[in-house]
């Protein structure tokens, strides 16, 4: 394995100096508490100077038309996880342009594509429903065909980020008597329609997610992605993006799995109760002195790291049960100052490791249950079958 450095010519060197020229500029300690108190997990100003900045084309675009190569993406990448830009409504809006690109009609995409270059346009993602679960192919919110347009009755659940978005990538039902996963048909569903309703949820870690119910919403087919009853195929690709399912490129630039974000947050995490424990306190001893402060603090160190270093769909559960696993021990290397709120003046650690174990849960159920994931472990690698879960006989 080469672990060798990247070298950097002068021209990327620049370029990444200007990129965090522009974080420190835009993403201040102001968004970042802002963002905290509302759980958006966006930022409308941050994300339009993006846009007027050319960033977020140069993540969409090939370097042919003008994006970044691979190895300006990856600085650019870094950089804004150091920064902690809030993310996730761009990450969906990313996840869904392919599709847009490649089964949106000429004028779909001309309506779409120039507002997400700038920002004016984000995207989110309209899979699960109240009662479906993590499987999205048991959809049930209707589309049924009027001349030539459809009318969509239903409702999602955890459509993230729709109260700051314009568009949604609505999966449908349009043959309720159909083969499953030959009866679904994908949407760009316009926000702003009559009949969308869009209700905030607050998660235990305080981010906001929405349930949008659907009622007589009307809409031309044009918003249509792909052939009728044939949106499992127009799905799989945001979906496996999604899930981190994708092949290893050879240039080593992408982040070892899809949870790279919340690992990231997680080594910050760490870094900072280490920090704690290794400063003297007023009685001028070391919490890290203790064996069992230092052995917890190492033990969680370790599993930590072997999370990070785990690719794939593997490492999509390695951190988020590493989260899950090691939050609590360092609530309780940090004593009873770990349960303060973040703005406490006598917090020692800035409140992440509270915040981490409010996260963690979530970590292992958004995008698919952890549970799901090791069941396609075991199926697609280690050639396991499916589940059975009927009762036996």
């Amino acid at each position: 394995m080469d672990f060798a450095r990247v070298q950097l010519s002068a021209a990327d060197e620049e370029f990444r100096d200007r990129a965090r020229a522009f974080l420190d500029t835009h993403v201040t300690d102001e968004v970042r508490r802002r963002d905290r108190e509302t759980g958006d997990n966006f930022d409308e100003a941050v994300h339009l100077a993006m846009g007027a900045e050319g960033w977020l084309a140069g993540e969409l675009r090939s370097p042919a038309r003008g994006g970044f190569d691979r190895l300006r993406t990856r600085l650019w990448e870094l950089e804004k996880r150091r920064y902690r830009v809030p993310w996730v409504t761009w990450g969906t809006t990313a996840i869904v342009v392919p599709a847009v690109r490649a089964h949106g009609s000429p004028e779909l995409q001309e309506e779409v594509l120039p507002g997400i270059y700038d920002g004016r346009i984000r995207l989110c993602l309209g899979y699960t429903e109240p009662e479906g679960g993590s499987d999205v192919a048991t959809c049930k919110t209707r589309a049924v065909r009027d001349g030539d347009d459809w009318v969509i009755n239903g409702a999602k659940m955890f459509t993230t980020g729709a109260h700051n978005c314009q568009y949604v990538f609505l999966i449908t039902n349009t043959d309720p008597a159909g083969k499953r996963h030959r009866n679904l048909t994908m949407f760009l569903v316009p926000l702003s329609t009559p009949g969308i309703e869009i209700h905030g949820i607050r998660t235990v870690d305080g981010d906001r997610t929405n349930i949008v119910y659907y009622t007589d919403v009307r809409i031309p087919d044009r918003y249509r992605l792909g052939p009728v009853d044939g949106g499992w195929a127009v799905l799989q690709g945001p979906l496996n993006e999604e899930h981190g399912v994708r092949s290893t490129a050879p240039d080593g630039l992408q982040d070892v799995s899809i949870m790279a974000h919340q690992g990231s947050y997680m080594a910050a995490v760490v870094d900072d109760v280490a920090a704690a424990v290794a400063r003297p306190g007023p009685d001028g001893q070391r919490r890290l002195d203790d064996a069992s402060v230092a052995y917890r603090l190492g033990h969680s160190i370790a599993r930590m790291e072997a999370a990070l270093s785990a690719p794939g769909v593997f490492g999509r559960v390695a951190i988020a049960q590493t989260m899950r696993d090691i939050a609590p021990e360092l609530m309780d290397v940090l004593g009873p100052t770990a349960a303060l709120p973040t703005e406490a003046a006598e917090i020692d650690d800035g409140g992440g490791a509270e915040y981490l174990f409010r996260w963690a849960p979530l970590c292992g159920i958004y995008g698919g249950t952890l549970e799901v994931f090791r069941n396609i472990i075991a199926a697609q690698t280690l050639g396991l079958g499916r589940p059975a879960y009927a009762p036996p006989r």
